[in-house]
């Protein structure tokens, strides 16, 4: 633990960034980055509340200095709370200037996909095997009509104006994840609605993340 920093600047760093904007067809083995055998965060399962508060406890313990690598294993969960814990880590990248890596694990679906929207794509890595799933929101609602009928159009302009906002939230979120990649805004919202699932080698063909380990 205590020479992460020496390791990465002697060998991680000069080797993220001397390819970074083309492929590592060549280099796909762990070896090549050792920093990512041992990340500082891990999580896994549901992205809830119970999982911010993980995320929380485990970046108060991590080391404040040198790169911050942080895995996910996730089928989904709460969008708002993948949204919070990738604001943790913009604000931790742009106000301490700290290297922030992304490992993805076996399933990086939903709101993981969210959370990993936080790295630039030549921060993120996946593990073999590993695949990222990316949808639309979801939203399940029903509307109540029951009162004066000069109120009722108060009540239907108010749901257009959350499922209007929950768009604009969504559309951020995909730029996000496709910024830096190959992969065109438009092309993302074409494939959302049918659940985009992409393998490894996929993305990072895509350049969606840098390598695969």
């Amino acid at each position: 633990m205590i020479e992460r920093n020496a390791i990465y600047s002697a060998i991680l760093e000069p080797v993220v960034r001397s390819v970074v904007g083309r492929g590592m067809t060549d280099m796909n083995n762990a070896s090549n980055y050792p920093l990512l055998a041992s990340p500082h965060i891990q999580l896994h399962g549901p992205v809830d509340g119970m999982m911010y508060s993980n995320f929380k406890q485990q970046l108060a313990n991590a080391p404040t200095e040198g790169p911050l690598v942080v895995s996910i294993t996730t089928l989904g969960g709460d969008p708002e709370m993948a949204r919070a814990m990738a604001d943790d880590i913009r604000l931790l990248r742009e106000y301490t200037k700290r290297e922030c890596l992304f490992l993805g694990k076996v399933a990086v679906y939903s709101a993981g996909a969210t959370f990993m929207a936080a790295f630039p794509t030549d921060k993120r890595f996946l593990t073999r095997q590993s695949r990222i799933m990316i949808h639309e929101r979801l939203m399940q609602s029903k509307i109540d009509l029951n009162g004066p009928l000069q109120t009722l159009s108060y009540t239907l302009k108010a749901k257009l104006h959350e499922i209007e906002d929950s768009i604009r939230i969504q559309d951020e979120g995909f730029a996000d994840i496709v910024r830096g990649s190959q992969v065109s805004l438009d092309q993302l919202k074409e494939k959302a609605p049918s659940n985009w699932y992409i393998e490894a080698e996929e993305a990072r063909d895509l350049g969606l993340v840098l390598d695969i380990i």
